[in-house]
C-alpha cells in the first residue's frame, strides 16, 4: 500500500492541520452549479452576493487536495477535537457478533453535533471578510445551534430560519440558539416575500429546509453586510467535515485496523461526506476495499428513490441549480417525520459518487431507527441523535449478518451527535404515537414534475 499523504497533515495528537478535498480524487467531478436564469455554470462573481469570498473559492475548487486550517479555527477546534473513536464492546456483546464495531463520536461540544466543524470555519471567513452577520436555515436545530455558537465566538450577528415543525417540537434547541445570541424565526414566515408566497400556496404548512433556505437567502441578499451560510450539501461543508474522516483513519491506523464497512447517516451529506472522505479516496485509488453505506429515512429517500437531475436547492427557487439525487425542491416531508435528515436533495459530490457505484444507499423507517437508538443507548451509555441512529440501525444490521456468516468484519459508523434535545421524538416513540410514513410513487411524481428543465 502506498504511503498515505494525510499523515503529513496530522499533529502529534492526531489533530488534522488541513482539510481534505475529496473531489481532488474523484475521476468524475461533481457537476457544476448552474445559474438558474442562464443555465450556465455559476462563476465566483455571481455567487459573491450570497456566499463569503473565501468559501466560494473552496466551493468551486475540484483539484486542490488539502486546504490548511487557519490558526484561529484550529485553536477553536482544540476545545473539542480530536473527537473519540470508540470501540462498541458492549453493543458487540449484546448482539453476539464477531464483528468489530467502532463509532466516531461528534457530540462532545455544546452544539451536540459535528456541525460545529463547519460553523466555526464559515463564521471565521465571514468575520475575516468584515461582514456584520450571516443568515442560515436549520432543520432539527443542530446546525443553527452550532452556527449560533460560532457567531458568538467571532462577534457576528446570526439570523436563523428554523423549519416550523422543528421550531415547535424542539423548543430547547431553539433556546440554546437564543442563548448564544441568535435571532430564530419559524419558517415559512411572514417576514420575507418568499415566506409569504409559500404560506399563500401552502396554508398551514409545517415547512421544509428548502423553504427555510429561501428565506435565509432572501434576507442575506437584501441586507448590507450579510451573507448566507449553509450547514450541509455544499462542497465547502464536506471539505470542513473531512476532519472527521481524517481523525477516524488516523485512530484506526493506531489500532492496526482497516474498515470493511463505513456507514453514515445521509440528509444533505455533511456528516457522511466528512466521515468517508479519506476512505473513499483510498477506495478510488485502489488502496482500500470497503463498502460505504449511506443511510437515509424512508420518509425522505433522495438517494434510494429520487432522480439524478438538476434541481433548485430551495423551495423558493432563488438558489443555483445543483445536479443531485433529489425528490424535488417542492417536496415537504410528512409532519410525523421526527428523525431529521429532511432535505429534499443530496450533496452533488455524494450524488456523483453514488451514481458512479462507489457507495451504497439504504433507507430505513423511523420506528426501526428509534428501536436501534434505544438499544444503543442502553448498552453504550450515549443517547444518540435521531439522525445518527439511522447509521446505528444499519450498523446493527450488518453486525447481525456477520453473526450469521461468522465473519469478523470491522464496521465504522458516524455518531453525529447527542439526542438530548430530541426527547419529544423519543417520547412519541415510547408512547406508541410514532408512525412510519413512506411517500407513495404518486406523491414523489408530483414533486418530480416540478423539476426545472435544463
Amino acid at each position: 500500500m502506498n504511503e498515505i499523504p494525510y499523515k503529513i497533515y496530522l499533529t502529534e495528537d492526531e489533530m488534522p492541520k488541513a482539510w481534505y478535498n475529496l473531489r481532488s480524487a474523484m475521476k468524475n467531478k461533481p457537476a457544476p452549479l448552474l445559474n438558474p436564469g442562464t443555465h450556465e455554470p455559476m462563476k465566483a462573481e455571481e455567487l459573491a452576493p450570497v456566499f463569503c469570498e473565501e468559501l466560494i473559492k473552496q466551493e468551486l475548487d475540484n483539484d486542490t487536495e488539502y486546504f490548511p486550517i487557519p490558526d484561529e479555527i484550529y485553536n477553536f477546534y482544540k476545545m473539542f477535537r480530536p473527537s473519540p473513536l470508540v470501540r462498541a464492546y458492549f453493543l458487540e456483546k449484546a448482539l453476539g457478533t464477531p464483528a468489530k464495531i467502532y463509532y466516531k463520536f461528534e457530540g462532545n461540544n455544546t452544539s451536540g453535533s459535528h456541525k460545529l466543524n463547519s460553523a466555526i470555519a464559515q463564521a471565521y471567513y465571514a468575520k475575516k471578510q468584515g461582514l456584520k452577520g450571516v443568515t442560515t436555515e436549520t432543520g432539527a436545530g443542530q446546525w443553527g445551534t452550532a452556527l449560533s455558537m460560532a457567531c458568538s465566538y467571532f462577534g457576528l450577528d446570526c439570523k436563523v430560519y428554523m423549519v416550523k415543525v422543528s421550531y415547535e417540537q424542539k423548543p430547547f434547541r431553539r433556546e440554546v440558539m437564543r442563548t448564544y445570541g441568535a435571532d430564530v424565526t419559524p419558517s415559512p414566515s411572514m417576514t420575507t416575500n418568499i415566506g409569504k408566497k409559500i404560506l399563500e400556496a401552502h396554508p398551514g404548512t409545517t415547512g421544509s429546509l428548502g423553504c427555510a433556505i429561501s428565506e435565509a437567502v432572501e434576507v442575506a441578499t437584501s441586507t448590507p453586510g450579510y451573507r448566507y451560510v449553509l450547514g450541509s450539501v455544499l462542497n465547502q461543508v464536506l471539505l470542513h467535515q473531512s476532519i472527521i474522516g481524517l481523525e477516524t483513519q488516523a485512530a484506526l491506523d493506531k489500532y492496526g485496523e482497516k474498515p470493511d464497512i463505513v456507514i453514515g447517516c445521509a440528509g444533505g451529506g455533511s456528516n457522511l461526506g466528512g466521515l468517508i472522505a479519506p476512505f473513499m479516496r483510498d477506495k478510488i485509488n485502489g488502496d482500500l476495499d470497503c463498502r460505504i453505506i449511506a443511510v437515509e429515512p424512508a420518509s425522505c429517500p433522495s438517494l434510494t428513490r429520487g432522480v439524478y437531475a438538476y434541481d433548485f436547492c430551495d423551495t423558493g427557487m432563488v438558489c443555483p441549480l445543483a445536479k443531485m439525487y433529489t425528490l424535488g425542491s417542492n417536496f415537504i416531508p410528512s409532519a410525523n417525520h421526527a428523525g431529521g435528515l429532511r432535505y429534499h436533495g443530496m450533496s452533488s459530490t455524494l450524488s456523483q459518487l453514488y451514481d458512479d457505484g462507489l457507495m451504497e444507499a439504504r433507507s430505513v423507517v423511523q420506528t426501526d431507527v428509534f428501536k436501534a437508538a434505544e438499544q444503543f443507548a442502553r448498552v453504550e451509555g450515549i443517547l444518540p441523535a435521531p439522525e445518527s441512529s439511522h447509521a446505528i440501525k444499519v450498523a446493527i444490521d450488518e453486525a447481525l449478518k456477520c453473526k450469521e456468516t461468522g465473519e469478523a468484519k470491522t464496521i465504522v459508523f458516524g455518531l453525529t451527535g447527542t439526542g438530548y434535545f430530541d426527547l419529544v421524538a423519543y417520547q412519541k416513540f415510547h408512547d406508541g404515537d410514532m408512525s412510519d410514513y413512506i411517500p407513495t410513487d404518486e406523491d414523489l411524481q408530483k414533486s418530480f414534475d416540478t423539476l426545472p428543465k435544463t
